[in-house]
């Protein structure tokens, strides 16, 4: 079991004080993937807990904010999202040498291909992808203010502030030239749709792999990694969704460009669009393109840093390298839909 430099004898001491009913000898054991904060498996006492923590060493201004994570998924305790139960946040680096917090573990079934290769049944993937599209719009449904959460985020203007945080984040970890990003960088502020004064929560992050579904039931059980999440334009979340799809299966995109969708039961882009305007009172969607522009290009910001930690040694994972290289083809994607 690999503890990853996590001080379980420190982290012991803390949890005993924090989490209501911690007992017995921690062990620890690092979940692969999690590309951005490292995530654990804490065992003590025949119980099981996740711990997400930020990674140790210099980061970029406002990534890894696992304190604003804590806060949302507590936020979203009594609502229709399904998120894990919370026990603690622990901002004193000197625990394990960063913030981290801890939350409840759910045995259930996180699927990492989209075509569901291990689902037979196109019954059954038809209604994983609609349980996705239920929880999706009710999340967009949450009033902040009712949750606490007024202040998560600047209201209103959320693209334009989107395209300007994500060309700096974007900036700050460039490694080579790329003409593709430079073009997209010049589109979006130029072709961004008027503010139509919707705002709500979006998680940032929605996609297949980033749900859990129950073990048996094609149902989700919970909503995970939350970093990216902030009060913004719900479309955001929706195209992000379809975005992926447009992606091929191969080369660690994990789309399904070359897939009869049809036959195995998942939904077309259309399909899913207009059950997710029914359930949210939504009539139509203006300027798709450019939401589906603007996705493919803050992945690829968002891969730019991935890539960077990885060649200065302090990403999280070993595929690390493997995301970097698809920075570039992203952003020719996007290039893609402009033309």
């Amino acid at each position: 079991m690999s503890t990853q430099n996590l001080d379980t004898s420190r982290l012991q001491d803390y949890l005993a004080e924090a989490v209501p009913g911690f007992s017995g000898t921690l062990s620890a054991e690092k979940f692969a993937g999690g590309q951005s904060n490292p995530t654990f498996k804490l065992s003590a006492g025949g119980r099981d807990y996740v711990l997400r923590r930020k990674p140790p060493g210099e980061l970029l201004a406002s990534a890894h904010a696992v304190d604003r994570e804590f806060r949302v998924i507590s936020a979203l305790a009594d609502t229709d999202v399904p998120v894990p139960q919370t026990y603690a946040l622990c901002e004193d680096n000197s625990v394990i040498g960063s913030m981290f917090y801890v939350m409840e573990y759910l045995d259930g079934r996180v699927f990492w291909d989209p075509s569901l290769p291990e689902i037979s049944d196109n019954d059954e993937r038809t209604a994983i992808y609609d349980d996705m599209n239920r929880v999706l719009a009710a999340l967009h449904m949450v009033d902040p203010d009712a949750v606490g959460l007024s202040d998560y985020g600047r209201p209103g203007n959320y693209f334009e502030r989107q395209v300007s945080r994500w060309t700096k984040q974007y900036r700050a970890s460039e490694t080579e030239h790329s003409p593709a990003m430079e073009r997209l960088i010049e589109w979006l502020p130029a072709n961004m749709p008027a503010d139509d004064g919707v705002s709500g929560l979006v998680h940032g992050d929605y996609r297949l792999d980033n749900v859990m579904f129950h073990p048996t039931e094609p149902r989700i059980i919970a909503v995970l990694d939350w970093e990216l999440s902030t009060l913004g334009h719900p479309l955001a979340d929706l195209a992000y969704q379809v975005m992926a799809w447009q992606l091929p299966g191969n080369g660690g995109m994990k789309g399904m460009a070359e897939i009869d969708r049809a036959a195995f039961g998942i939904p077309s882009d259309e399909e899913y669009i207009a059950r997710y305007c029914e359930r949210t009172g939504r009539d139509g969607i203006d300027n798709w393109n450019f939401y589906l522009v603007f996705c493919f290009f803050r992945l690829a910001a968002i891969l730019q840093g991935v890539k960077k930690r990885a060649l200065i040694g302090t990403a999280s994972s070993a595929e690390a390298e493997a995301k970097g290289a698809m920075v570039e083809p992203l952003a020719q994607f996007g290039v893609s839909l402009i033309d």
